[in-house]
């Protein structure tokens, strides 16, 4: 890794946020599949301590907060049966996406569990400055650890989705079960009926499945080591929030967020990873 230059490392960087794989970039760059995973983890460990800094004193009127599941080395069931749960099996990604800017302020790679979603939840709350409306699905925790850490000052609302998988008999194995309904449940504060929605958040789940290729449903593209997956989702976001242009924003989420006054480029993020 530390024999690349800069132009390499940005060549395979801009190849993995674009969804290829390690094997498939090292098809196109001649470069090792070792020197490549090498430098996943330390840009992304990088790119992981220069958001930390980077997302602190925001303003975010409406949050939309979802978790998206991935593995590591093997499913949950297999890792069960062959007792190595504490490095392989399911793990959750917990993502924060603010509605206006599209500006992912914070995540947080674990399990679907009430630790986990604490530490996201005191995350979110150490980097906002103002009171703001949040919209969850209904996982238990949330509303639990929001109400501990924000108490009242909040406004938030969960969205309980209905499918009625009875009928779902004959769709297939990987087919969408069939929504019944979908109800907005107020619960702390006043939140804006208007405005409880997952979509955005839903919508980002999408683009994580579309630019890792470790999060691509029936792919052997899957992480191997837990590190590794989280120096990718650091990679990622910083990737997402300060270099990609945002279609409908015509600019960076940071920037429409006003957290940078510029554009970045593949090799500003790399060099702000390496001095970080």
């Amino acid at each position: 890794m530390n024999t690349l230059s800069i132009d390499d490392q940005s060549r395979v960087i801009a190849a993995l946020v674009e969804g290829n794989s390690i094997r498939s970039v090292e098809r196109m760059t001649g470069i090792h599949r070792d020197t490549i995973m090498r430098l996943v983890v330390h840009v992304g460990d990088g790119c992981d301590r220069l958001m930390d800094s980077l997302m602190r004193g925001l303003t975010c009127e409406r949050l939309q907060l979802d978790e998206i599941w991935a593995y590591v080395g093997m499913k949950q069931k297999t890792a069960r049966a062959l007792n190595k749960t504490a490095e392989f099996g399911d793990v959750y990604t917990f993502v924060a996406i603010d509605a206006q800017t599209k500006l992912v302020p914070c995540w947080h790679v674990g399990y679907r569990r009430w630790n986990d979603t604490a530490e996201f939840i005191a995350d979110l709350k150490g980097r906002i400055v103002n009171r703001p409306q949040i919209t969850s699905d209904a996982f238990s925790a949330y509303y639990g650890t929001i109400m501990q850490l924000f108490g009242n000052n909040v406004d938030y609302a969960q969205i309980h989705k209905v499918f009625a998988s009875e009928l779902n008999a004959g769709r297939g194995r990987y087919s969408p079960p069939i929504m019944m309904k979908c109800e907005k449940d107020p619960i702390i504060g006043n939140p804006d009926e208007d405005h409880i929605s997952t979509s955005f958040v839903k919508r980002q789940n999408l683009t994580m499945r579309m630019q890792m290729r470790r999060f691509t449903r029936l792919t052997n593209g899957f992480s191997k080591k837990r590190a590794n997956l989280v120096a990718a989702v650091s990679l990622h976001f910083a990737h997402y929030n300060l270099v990609r242009i945002h279609k409908t924003l015509r600019m960076t989420p940071a920037m429409a967020h006003k957290v940078t006054n510029h554009l970045w480029t593949i090799q500003d993020l790399i060099a702000a990873a390496n001095s970080n």
